[in-house]
Parts: C-alpha cells; sequence; structure tokens
C-alpha cells in the first residue's frame, strides 16, 4: 500500500497565515484599549473611595485621567449615585477599531466602582 502525504499546502500556509495575521493586526489595535479600560476603572474605583461630593470625585478623576493619558471618558460622563452609605460610580463608554474601509470593530465597554 502506498502511503499518502498529508501536510499543508503552500497556498493552504498563505491563506492561514494571512488569518492569523489579520487577527494579529486587529488584536493589536484592540490592546491599548483593554489597558485603558483598566486605568479607567482604577481610576473609577479611587474616585468613589476617596471623593466626598459629586464636583470631588469627577475632579478625581480627571486628575486620574490626565495622569494615565484617558480619552474616551470624562468625569462628567460619570454616573454617581448612592448605595447606603457607600458611593458607587457608574460609567460605560464604546470604543471603534477601524479594520478595512468602512468596516469597525465597536467593543463597549461598562463598569462601575467597588
Amino acid at each position: 500500500m502506498r502511503n499518502r502525504q498529508r501536510g499543508l499546502t503552500f497556498l493552504g500556509l498563505l491563506v492561514v497565515g494571512g488569518l492569523i495575521a489579520c487577527i494579529g493586526v486587529v488584536a493589536a489595535q484592540a490592546f491599548p484599549t483593554v489597558i485603558e479600560y483598566q486605568a479607567v476603572q482604577k481610576a473609577v474605583t479611587k474616585a468613589a473611595r476617596e471623593g466626598t461630593s459629586v464636583i470631588d470625585i469627577r475632579k478625581i478623576f480627571d486628575r486620574a485621567a490626565a495622569i494615565d493619558d484617558i480619552t474616551s471618558i470624562a468625569g462628567k460622563d460619570l454616573d454617581i449615585s448612592k448605595e447606603g452609605d457607600k458611593v458607587v460610580v457608574t460609567y460605560a463608554y464604546n470604543r471603534e477599531i477601524p479594520v478595512a474601509g468602512p468596516v469597525f470593530l465597536v467593543i463597549k465597554y461598562a463598569g462601575r466602582s467597588r
């Protein structure tokens, strides 16, 4: 019996390589938004813990946003409420990542203070 060779053809290798490259490019563009989301979460938690009024919380967040280079959301976009004796700060925002031509990847971020 003759054994047939198995494996990936050169054309198949090009297709798989191209797909991996496209996914890598999109992931490389999305990664900074995840880092920014983590910075937003940290700033919101700090502002909720240290702030005593709505204005204080927004100012604390804006100072942290200037330091951490947060551009997607500002202090005026925060929703501040009180649950019992605890201040709760919630937020939500979208980030658009251009993929190709009219195609965008939209990532929706939302969170609240701990």
